[in-house]
C-alpha cells in the first residue's frame, strides 16, 4: 500500500511538474488549432462563394474548398505541436514508411481515389448529368474521390467504384435518356400525314426535351405494314412515364385520324 501510495505521488508530482512548466504552451497550442480550425472552415467559405459566382461545377468547388481547409488545418497542427516542443520530423518519417505499406495493401481503394482525383479535374461529366458504363445506366447525383452515386428514374441509388468509370467508354446524354419505339401502320395509310400525326401527338407529351426535335420516318417495311421508327429525348428522370404517355397520345391520334394500325394478317388460298 504504501508503495501504490509513492507510485501516485510521484506520478502527480510529475504531471503537476508538466503543467505548471508547459501549460502556456499547452494554451498556446489548443488557441493555435482553434483559431486555425475558425480560419479553415471561413476559407473553405470564401472559396465556395467565388466558385459559384464563377458557375464552377459544384463537385470541383466542393473538392477544391475541402483540400484546401484539410492543408490549412494540417500547417496549424504542426505549429501547435512545436509550441509544445515536439519535432515533427520522425512523424513524417514514420508516415512515409506506413504509406509504402499501406499503399500495396490498399491498392484497389488507391486506384478509386486516382480516378476519382481524375473525374474531377477533366470533367467528363457533371453532377444531374445521365451516364452509361458498363451497362449501368442513371444520373448523377455525387461524384466522391472513391466512388460516384447514380440514381435512376425507380429511385434506386447505385455506387460505383471509380476506377470502373474511369477507362471505360463512357456515354453522357446530359439530363436526357433516348427513347426509341416502332409503330406500324397500315399500307393504304398515307405515311406523310402518319408521320405529322405521330409528330403532333409527341408535343403534347411532357417531359419530352423540346431542345432536341424527335425523329419520325419509315423505318422497315413490314409483311402486313409500314412500321414507323420513332426517337426522342425524354428527360431521365421521368423516362418510361414519358414513353407510356407518348405511346396512348400517338394511338389516340392515328385511332382519331383514321390511320389503321397494322395488325398481323394471314392469307390462305383454298387450291381446288
Amino acid at each position: 500500500m504504501q508503495q501504490e501510495i509513492l507510485q501516485f505521488t510521484a506520478i502527480y508530482s510529475q504531471i503537476t511538474t508538466f503543467l505548471v512548466n508547459y501549460s502556456f504552451q499547452i494554451i498556446g497550442a489548443i488557441i493555435v488549432v482553434l483559431a486555425g480550425t475558425y480560419v479553415a472552415n471561413k476559407i473553405r467559405n470564401v472559396i465556395l462563394t467565388l466558385c459559384r459566382r464563377r458557375a464552377v461545377d459544384v463537385t470541383l468547388a466542393g473538392f477544391i474548398a475541402n483540400s484546401v481547409r484539410l492543408l490549412f488545418i494540417a500547417m496549424t497542427t504542426i505549429i501547435a505541436l512545436g509550441k509544445l516542443g515536439i519535432s515533427v520530423t520522425p512523424f513524417v518519417a514514420a508516415i512515409g514508411a506506413l504509406s509504402l505499406g499501406a499503399g500495396l495493401a490498399v491498392q484497389g481503394l488507391v486506384a478509386n481515389y486516382g480516378a476519382g482525383f481524375n473525374i474531377i479535374l477533366a470533367r467528363p461529366f457533371v453532377v444531374g448529368d445521365t451516364i452509361s458504363v458498363k451497362g449501368v445506366s442513371g444520373i448523377v447525383e455525387e461524384v466522391h474521390l472513391a466512388y460516384t452515386l447514380l440514381s435512376d428514374e425507380d429511385g434506386v441509388r447505385i455506387s460505383i467504384p471509380n476506377k470502373h468509370i474511369v477507362g471505360e467508354v463512357l456515354h453522357n446524354s446530359q439530363k436526357d435518356s433516348i427513347v426509341e419505339m416502332i409503330v406500324g401502320v397500315a399500307y393504304q395509310s398515307d405515311p406523310r400525314a402518319a408521320i405529322k400525326i405521330v409528330l403532333d401527338a409527341l408535343q403534347t407529351v411532357e417531359g419530352i426535351s423540346t431542345e432536341r426535335a424527335p425523329q419520325v420516318g419509315i423505318d422497315s417495311f413490314g409483311t402486313s405494314g409500314m412500321n414507323l421508327g420513332i426517337r426522342f429525348w425524354a428527360r431521365t428522370a421521368v423516362r418510361f412515364e414519358s414513353q407510356y404517355v407518348a405511346n396512348l397520345a400517338i394511338h389516340d391520334a392515328l385511332q382519331a385520324a383514321g390511320i389503321g394500325i397494322a395488325l398481323p394478317q394471314q392469307e390462305v388460298r383454298l387450291l381446288s
